[in-house]
């Protein structure tokens, strides 16, 4: 495992790569909620490896190359970052309920595997939020501490 060595204490959350690109890269005023439950504790940042080779290879189009100099200072920072605040473990097996976008499988696999909130703004992740409650996993767009 990456990220903290101590066992998690705080509630377990899964952020997808749109998600994490607003905390890390794009500074989105609307995580900085997330920013300070993730820095005090009172959640976890929940990853895979596969999480983490799509955040590398996405950070390298050219589009975010910007954007990343401005707020990040380099991928290699971001990744850092990554490492620094999230809990990363093996990557879990593919269960049901299904994506339709086979690249966004692992997010709900892991969701499901530590039943924790799973924060997403993809509509293919979205159409399953009903069926993803029904097995204790809460989706939501935008990090909420209370809910």
């Amino acid at each position: 495992m990456t990220g903290a060595a101590a066992p998690a204490a705080g509630r377990a959350l899964v952020l997808d790569t749109n998600i994490v690109l607003d905390l890390l890269v794009f500074r989105d005023p609307s995580t900085l909620a997330l920013a300070d439950a993730l820095s005090r504790g009172e959640w976890v940042w929940h990853a895979t490896p596969a999480m983490r080779e799509e955040l590398h290879r996405v950070l390298g189009y050219p589009a975010l190359q910007s954007w990343i100099a401005r707020t990040a200072g380099d991928a290699a920072q971001v990744m850092q970052q990554f490492d620094r605040l999230s809990q990363v473990h093996p990557d879990v097996a593919t269960g049901a309920p299904r994506c339709r976008d086979p690249d966004d499988q692992k997010f709900i696999d892991l969701a499901l595997a530590l039943t924790a909130r799973l924060l997403s703004k993809d509509q293919a992740v979205l159409r399953l939020r009903r069926a993803l409650a029904a097995r204790g996993v809460v989706v939501a767009t935008c990090f909420s501490p209370a809910a």
